[in-house]
C-alpha cells in the first residue's frame, strides 16, 4: 500500500509518543505520575456545564451546525474581547469559532501556503505550526526561540530574501514550552516587520488567561495596526478547563478570517450547538473560577520550581502558561534525560527536543496535574541525584 508523501514525512505527534509510553510504564505495574500534558485536571466550571446540560435537551441542538458558529457565540466572542483587552471586532466578520483552536492552527496554512512557499516558525515550538506547513507543501524557515533573548525570535536575523518568500509568521506568548511572555514593544515589532514584507501574522494565544503574581498578558491585536496584518488563536480550553469540548476562535483581520472559514466550511461541519451555548456562558458568565484556577496553577508552580532548583537544575519562574520550563545539567540530551527519569522514579516529562532543535538541553513540566500525584511525584524528585551523564 502506498501513502502519500506527506504521511511518510509526518512526525509522530509528540503526545501521542508519551502516552504510549505511560500505558507501557503502568502496564507493568508502576505508578506513573505524568507532568507531560497540558490537559487541565481542574474540572469545566458548573455553571458552563449546567448550560451545556440544557442545551443538549434542545432538540435544534441535535442537527448540523453552521461552519461560521451561532451569531449569538460571535457576539460573546468579540465582547470579551472587548472586554479583556479593549479591541473592537465585527462579529460577522472578525471572528470565526473553531473546533478548538488546534484545529484552525492546523488549516490555516492552507490559506496562505502554496507548495515551495516559506512559513516562518519558531523553534522550540508548538508542533502544530510546522505540521500545517508540511501538509500544506511549505517550507519552515525555523526562528530561534534563545534564553538570551528572554525566547523572543531575532525578526532582525531573517535573511531578507527569506522574508520576502514568506507567508506566514508564526508567534506564541505567552508560550510554549517556555512559558516566556511578549511585550508591546516586541508586538510592534511584528507589525512593522509584516508591514515591510507582506507577511501575514499568526499569533497563537490560549495562555493569556493563565497568568500569576498579578501579570496580565495582552493580546497581539492590541498593538496599533495589529489587525490589518495579522489573526489570533484563543481557545477556551485553558481559560475555563474545556480541553474536551473542543471549543476556540480565530479573531482579527476580516480576510484573514473569511479565507480560514472558507477551508473550515469544506472540511469540517462546525461546532455542536450545546457546546457553543456553553461557551457564551463561559464568556459571559462569572469570570470569578479563572482567578480561583490560576491560584491553584501558581502554588504549584511554586512548588515544581522549587523542587526542580533543588535537585540541581536551572528554571526560571514563568510569569503566565501551564508549563515550566527546566535546563538540564551540562552534557544532558533531554531525550535521554526522559527516559531515565521515567525508568527510575517512574515520572513522565516531556524533552524539550520534540518543539526543536533549539529545544534541546530542556525538560517541560506541566502544572495540569492533581494536587496529591504533583506531591507524590515531586518528592520522588527531591530524592533523585542526577547521574553524571555518559
Amino acid at each position: 500500500m502506498k501513502f502519500a508523501n506527506r504521511i511518510e514525512q509526518l512526525p509522530p505527534y509528540l503526545f501521542v509518543e508519551i502516552s504510549r509510553k505511560i500505558a507501557r510504564k503502568r502496564a507493568e505495574g508502576a505508578d506513573v505520575v505524568t507532568f507531560a500534558i497540558g490537559d487541565p485536571d481542574i474540572p469545566t466550571p458548573s455553571h458552563i456545564l449546567e448550560r451545556l446540560h440544557q442545551a443538549s435537551n434542545d432538540p435544534p441542538n441535535h442537527r448540523y451546525p453552521e461552519t461560521e458558529g451561532l451569531p449569538e457565540l460571535r457576539r460573546a466572542i468579540a465582547d470579551w474581547y472587548e472586554g479583556r483587552f479593549g479591541v473592537t471586532l465585527d462579529p460577522d466578520r472578525e471572528v470565526l469559532p473553531l473546533i478548538g483552536a488546534k484545529e484552525g492552527i492546523g488549516h490555516a496554512a492552507l490559506c496562505f501556503i502554496d507548495p515551495g512557499d516559506i512559513a516562518l516558525v519558531p523553534d522550540p515550538g508548538y508542533p502544530v505550526y510546522s505540521v500545517g506547513t508540511l501538509f500544506a507543501g511549505g517550507q519552515c524557515h525555523w526562528m530561534p526561540l534563545l534564553e538570551e533573548n528572554g525566547w523572543l525570535p531575532d525578526l532582525d536575523a531573517i535573511p531578507p530574501e527569506v522574508a520576502r518568500r514568506a507567508r506566514a509568521l508564526w508567534l506564541n506568548y505567552p508560550n510554549n514550552p517556555t512559558g516566556a511572555v511578549a511585550d508591546e514593544g516586541f508586538f510592534q515589532k511584528v507589525v512593522e516587520f509584516a508591514r515591510r514584507y507582506g507577511v501575514p501574522v499568526l499569533h497563537d494565544a490560549p495562555y493569556t488567561e493563565v497568568a500569576y503574581d498579578g501579570y496580565r498578558p495582552g493580546s497581539f491585536l492590541q498593538t496599533p495596526g495589529a489587525k490589518e496584518v495579522g489573526m489570533e488563536f484563543h481557545s477556551l480550553s485553558k481559560s475555563y478547563n474545556m480541553t474536551g469540548w473542543r471549543i476556540g476562535m480565530a479573531v482579527g483581520n476580516a480576510q484573514m478570517v473569511n479565507a480560514l472559514m472558507r477551508v473550515k466550511s469544506n472540511l469540517d461541519s462546525g461546532i455542536p450547538q450545546a457546546i457553543q451555548y456553553a461557551a457564551i456562558e463561559a464568556l459571559r458568565g462569572p469570570q470569578e473560577c479563572i482567578e480561583e484556577h490560576n491560584r491553584i496553577y501558581q502554588r504549584r508552580r511554586d512548588r515544581v520550581v522549587a523542587t526542580l532548583r533543588g535537585i540541581g537544575l536551572e528554571v526560571a519562574v514563568p510569569r503566565a502558561s501551564l508549563y515550566v520550563w527546566a535546563k538540564l545539567p551540562q552534557g544532558w540530551k533531554s531525550g535521554e534525560f526522559a527516559t531515565l527519569l521515567l525508568e527510575e522514579k517512574s515520572i513522565v516529562v516531556t524533552p524539550g527536543a520534540g518543539y526543536g532543535r533549539h529545544g534541546e538541553g530542556y525538560i517541560r513540566l506541566s502544572l495540569t496535574i492533581a494536587d496529591d500525584q504533583m506531591e507524590r511525584g515531586l518528592a520522588r524528585l527531591a530524592s533523585w541525584h542526577i547521574p553524571d551523564p555518559t
